[in-house]
């Protein structure tokens, strides 16, 4: 994650960070990005079935009906490992997580382990009542996706409707007084839409957005062809930088955070160069503490099959079963040579990432889109849109 807020606007200094001492159970949540354990957020992809039917789905959800194949009890097992693991945060997923009648309860189990527990859900299924469950049981944070205005928003979830309900739901949350913030995914269908992101923002005073890069898996694979071009993608942080800021200046402060591409800490960090050279150095210092994409160190996904892989997006490579193993074992396991490799991805990767001057602060960037795009796993990000003279080193 690329905190636009927290770096453009000045919204969090490094003395913020080393405050707590970066260590990741001590860290207030909207510092967690900088610790320096790096113990893994685990997002647990809780089941596959889901009431919509979104082209961009990275699990290629199924529907609604039918059973799960991690239960209740094995689910709060999984829970004591992660939590005595020290993982911090647990992200429900599905699929559409409020398809499972225990979300709840499991949701309520890893906080009372003393872990963090937030959902990501297309909003379709918060009715009033389940809001204030939810808020019962004290989750941290609801995630709701939007893809932009009502028209394109339906069409992308491929029931009509849904974007009102989402709307709804954010302010069933709301209500309850319940954290609660937008997920957009980024593609060449939408990104002119962004602005109606924000203009939700300003008329339900959402306090939080994240802005998802495409990776290209699950149908969001057949959408390789419509990722943004290079220029598209500057043009777009840009517009993000500004609204972020314009807000910021207005009174109206919102955290805006990008996601899952790393690039974009570095297109922060050379705007400021030119518009505020004492607070780029001040940027530096924190991207340097986040080191850009932590997959299989700093993030790591259980699936609905219990299936272990090193991000919610990269399912093609799976390290072992939580059915079959503890995660905190797998996780830990020197021997699974592709994990052990991620840990410090950096001294791996080939291409333009190898000899890039901003390595120790994007890590390479996404390995599912290299991998996706030229067949190896070590090639560079076909997504990183900062060009050879930017990256070269003195």
């Amino acid at each position: 994650m690329i905190g636009i807020s927290k770096l453009y606007c000045g919204a969090v200094e490094s003395s913020d960070a080393l405050r707590y001492g970066r260590e990741s159970g001590k860290l207030p949540s909207h510092l967690l990005q900088f610790s320096k354990d790096k113990k893994p957020v685990v997002v647990w992809n809780m089941t596959r079935r889901c009431n919509l039917k979104c082209v961009h789905c990275y699990a290629q959800a199924v529907d609604p009906d039918g059973k799960d194949e991690i239960s209740t009890s094995k689910a709060k097992e999984i829970i004591d490992d992660l939590a005595a693991f020290g993982a911090p945060v647990m992200l429900f997923s599905g699929g559409e997580p409020l398809v499972r009648k225990d979300l709840v309860e499991l949701a309520s189990y890893a906080t009372s382990k003393g872990m963090r527990a937030v959902i990501s859900t297309n909003g379709t299924l918060i009715t009033k009542e389940k809001a204030r469950e939810l808020k019962e049981v004290g989750l941290s944070y609801v995630g709701i996706s939007i893809d932009g205005t009502e028209e394109t928003h339906d069409k992308f979830r491929g029931v009509p409707g849904s974007y009102k309900k989402a709307l709804e739901a954010v302010e069933n949350c709301k209500a309850e007084g319940l954290k609660v913030g937008l997920r957009f995914t980024i593609n060449k269908r939408n990104w002119t839409e962004v602005p109606s992101v924000f203009q939700v923002l300003k008329d339900l005073e959402v306090p939080r957005a994240c802005f998802y890069h495409l990776v290209y898996s699950g149908r969001g694979s057949e959408l390789i062809k419509e990722d943004l071009t290079h220029a598209e993608s500057r043009q777009l942080l840009d517009l993000i930088m500004d609204e972020t800021k314009a807000l910021y200046d207005a009174g109206m402060p919102k955290e805006i955070l990008t996601v899952d591409n790393h690039a974009d800490g570095v297109y922060v960090y050379q705007r400021l160069l030119k518009e505020d050279p004492a607070r780029a150095k001040e940027v530096l210092e924190l991207l340097q503490f986040n080191e850009g994409n932590n997959s299989g160190r700093g993030i790591g996904c259980i699936s609905w099959d219990g299936q272990v892989h090193a991000d919610q997006f990269w399912r093609n490579h799976t390290f072992g079963n939580v059915l079959e193993r503890p995660f905190s074992e797998i996780w830990l396991d020197e021997n699974i040579e592709l994990l052990h490799k991620l840990k410090d991805k950096k001294q791996h990767v080939g291409g333009r990432c190898a000899t890039c001057r901003y390595l120790n602060i994007c890590g390479g960037n996404f390995r599912a889109r290299a991998e996706a795009y030229h067949g190896d796993i070590w090639a560079e990000d076909p997504a990183c849109y900062l060009t050879d003279e930017e990256i070269k080193k003195d």
